[in-house]
């Protein structure tokens, strides 16, 4: 079996895998202060409790956009699971050709949608991710990253807000009966989660515009479910988005490896 993990600012999403299967799934906070062996503990706890044993995990493939964690995620591997983790990088065979100006600046987590995407749709295609950021990339009809806006989250907005206007209480993201508010409470979700709705449709309609391309569009990240349901240019969510190109990586590079070691 295969463990896919995205480590992301805000959390940690795992994935179990049986072949192309993903079987079961978890999201945990991401502490970048926790130790290997607290969150060794959790995931194996985690595997065991879904019914598996820590030995039937044959390899780790991991997405990370927290430097500070990726020591932590390899001695983890190696002193719960006996494996390296494939973690998303320079070197790492993803088949993506990236066009933007320094490739290496290009967030994992970006590229890692953007494989999924394209063996999706097999076409150009657009993936909004509400994450901690807000990112939104194109991948063109060949197959390749062509680059994206990145925007503050629906939760840093909130807590900038909570915290630059003294008299407006932190509230719950919800989508809001109507986008005229009547008390400051729904007046605040109106304009975080309407604001959001338009950033998204704005953006997405002058990607296509300008770059003359007729995109699908996929939403993916925790919020996606609840935002997208109000986006126009919004095809499809799919949640598991990020997890199943790590498995497309993974695999990749598994074949990569095997064809290696057969010329030799």
């Amino acid at each position: 079996m295969l463990l896919a993990i995205d480590i992301g600012n805000t959390n940690i999403v795992l994935g179990l895998y049986r072949s192309k299967k993903l079987i079961t799934h978890w999201r945990l906070a991401t502490q970048a202060e926790r130790t290997a062996d607290e969150y060794g503990v959790i995931i194996t706890q985690l595997v065991s409790a879904a019914g598996f044993r820590c030995e039937q995990i044959a390899a780790i493939v991991v997405s990370c956009v927290v430097p500070p964690m990726l020591t932590m995620i390899q001695e983890l591997g190696q002193k719960f699971f006996k494996l390296d983790p494939l973690i998303v990088g320079p070197g790492v065979k993803t088949g993506m050709p990236i066009l933007y100006e320094s490739p290496k600046d290009v967030g994992a987590d970006r590229i890692v949608n953007g494989i999924a995407a394209y063996e999706k749709y097999h076409d150009s295609c657009i993936i909004v991710d509400f994450g901690t950021a807000t990112t939104i990339d194109l991948i063109s009809k060949k197959g390749e990253y062509v680059g994206g806006a990145i925007a503050p989250g629906l939760s840093i907005s909130l807590e900038a807000l909570f915290q630059r206007a003294s008299k407006l209480p932190r509230i719950e993201i919800v989508k809001p009966k109507e986008v005229v508010g009547r008390n400051t409470v729904n007046s605040i979700q109106a304009g975080i989660f309407y604001g959001y709705v338009g950033l998204v449709d704005g953006i997405v309609k002058r990607i296509q515009d300008q770059q003359n391309v007729q995109a699908k569009v996929v939403a993916t990240g925790g919020l996606a479910p609840l935002v997208a349901s109000e986006c126009a240019s919004i095809n499809e969510v799919d949640e598991f988005l990020t997890l199943e190109g790590l498995r497309l990586i993974h695999e990749r590079n598994f074949l990569q490896e095997v064809k290696t070691r057969a010329q030799t």
